[in-house]
This record gives structure tokens, C-alpha cells and sequence, in this order.
């Protein structure tokens, strides 16, 4: 049978801020299911629904595929919220909108949080960065009004970053970082977006290296 394609399914980018920067995200790699041992598909991300069908679910990375329609509701309210991040499709005040009026995003690796304005404002900063960001989502929990994602930030190095040394030119370099998003929802709006980026991982594929010698020299 022929396996759904995301298109047909919900457009997936994500926030996690590089230090003060922010990067988007897209496509995802279904996981296989829980149970049944069908086969793992793989699916791309373009188009944005406001709700999710039982076919549409099926094609998705689920841990867990018996969700209540409460918990359907709050998939697409994340999903969409990746949707409309995505340097394709940005839509700051979308983005801004899907949040509570004192919800926060907190980019825990980091140590910054983001609300209000400076939601959207993480959006603009990341687009001349990495224009082609995509998430590889690998697993979806939903748990109530909790939607947890283990994924992989991947994109195109193609945009300068300032940084406290100077700025750091573009180099085309690919970065695929591993992540986990913990989005919290409230009445059908984010309340907090916990975000863990692999920083370590992205940055050396940036061409940037912790130096150890050198912290270990200054003693």
C-alpha cells in the first residue's frame, strides 16, 4: 500500500536558538509504530492542516497512536507552530500567536528564554543563517496537554554569525544536531517550548571547537 506522504499531512519547523541565533526546522522520518510491525516510512514537510486525520496520524512518528481527540487537537497546534517557523513559510505573527499571552520559549542548553516580541524575533535572526533548516523528527509523544519530540536539526551553514570573537563567515557546511523539544499547551495555545540542542555537535560541524588547551593553559 502506498505510504502517505507529509505533504498531505502538516509542514514541521521548529525553534532552537544557536546562543542568542534561532534555527527552523522541516522534514521528518517516521518512526515505525508501536505495534502492528508495519514498516517504517519516511515523509516530507510543505502544507499546514488545522486538524489531523486517522490516515494523516498513521503517517506520523507516534509513540503512542491511541491519542484522544484533546490530544489530536494539541499535535497540530505544535505542528502548525513548526509550520509556520520555517523559512519557507515564516509567519512571525502566526508563531507569536500560537502562544499563550505570557507563554515562553526557553532554549535550556543555552540558558535563554524568548516570550513575547522576541519570539518572532528569534524567527528573523535565524533565517539568514540556515535558509534550508529542517527537523528529522524521530519519535512524537503526546501525553495530554504535553507534546515531546526527539529529532535532529539539519540545514545549510549559509549565513554569517556574530559572535563575541568577531563574525563567523558561512562555510556551506551541513549540520544534522540532535534534539528534544518539550512543548507545554494550554487551551489550545503553547503556555512553554522547552528546547535541548546538541550544540557541541553543531557548532563543531560549523567549524567551531571547544578548546580545551586553551582553558586548560589559562588554569
Amino acid at each position: 500500500m502506498k505510504s502517505l506522504g507529509w505533504k498531505t499531512i502538516v509542514a514541521t519547523t521548529a525553534v532552537a536558538s544557536l546562543g542568542s541565533l534561532a534555527i527552523a526546522a522541516a522534514p521528518t522520518q517516521a518512526a515505525s509504530p508501536a505495534a502492528g510491525g508495519t514498516q517504517a516510512r519516511t515523509v516530507s514537510s510543505s502544507e499546514a492542516h488545522a486538524d489531523l486525520s486517522p490516515r494523516e496520524l498513521s503517517a506520523l512518528p507516534l509513540t503512542n497512536r491511541h491519542l484522544t481527540r484533546h490530544e489530536i487537537a494539541n499535535l497540530a497546534v505544535v505542528l502548525n507552530a513548526y509550520h509556520v517557523a520555517e523559512g519557507k513559510s515564516l509567519d512571525v505573527d502566526a508563531f507569536i500567536n500560537s502562544f499563550t499571552k505570557d507563554g515562553v520559549f526557553n532554549d535550556e542548553v543555552a540558558g535563554q528564554t524568548y516570550q513575547g516580541k522576541a519570539l518572532g524575533d528569534v524567527l528573523t535572526r535565524m533565517a539568514g543563517i540556515f535558509p534550508d533548516v529542517h527537523r528529522d523528527l524521530k519519535s512524537i509523544t503526546v501525553n495530554g496537554d504535553v507534546v515531546s519530540l526527539e529529532l535532529s536539526i539539519q540545514g545549510t551553514f549559509e549565513g554569517p554569525v556574530q559572535t563575541p570573537a568577531g563574525t563567523l563567515k558561512p562555510t556551506g557546511a551541513k549540520i544534522d544536531a540532535p534534539t528534544a523539544d518539550f512543548w507545554y499547551l494550554q487551551d489550545g495555545k503553547i503556555k512553554k517550548f522547552d528546547c535541548y540542542v546538541g550544540y557541541t555537535a553543531m557548532y563543531a560541524q560549523m567549524g567551531v571547537n571547544l578548546d580545551w588547551a586553551g582553558a586548560v593553559a589559562k588554569g
